[in-house]
């Protein structure tokens, strides 16, 4: 099995029994992330104070 996420969205996971599975469930997972249709998603991002 291969298990897989993206940076900006750690809390977000999908796996694969291959890696072209991974991958095509990666990219359904980062369509589904940046749709705007689930609320409230967690997101990693900077800050910078000055």
């Amino acid at each position: 099995m291969w298990l897989g996420y993206f940076e900006k969205f750690p809390d977000y996971m999908t796996q694969g029994e291959t890696l072209p599975e991974l991958e095509e469930n990666l990219r359904d997972l980062y369509g589904s992330l940046t749709s705007g249709e689930i609320p409230g998603i967690r997101r990693v991002a900077e800050l910078t104070l000055g």
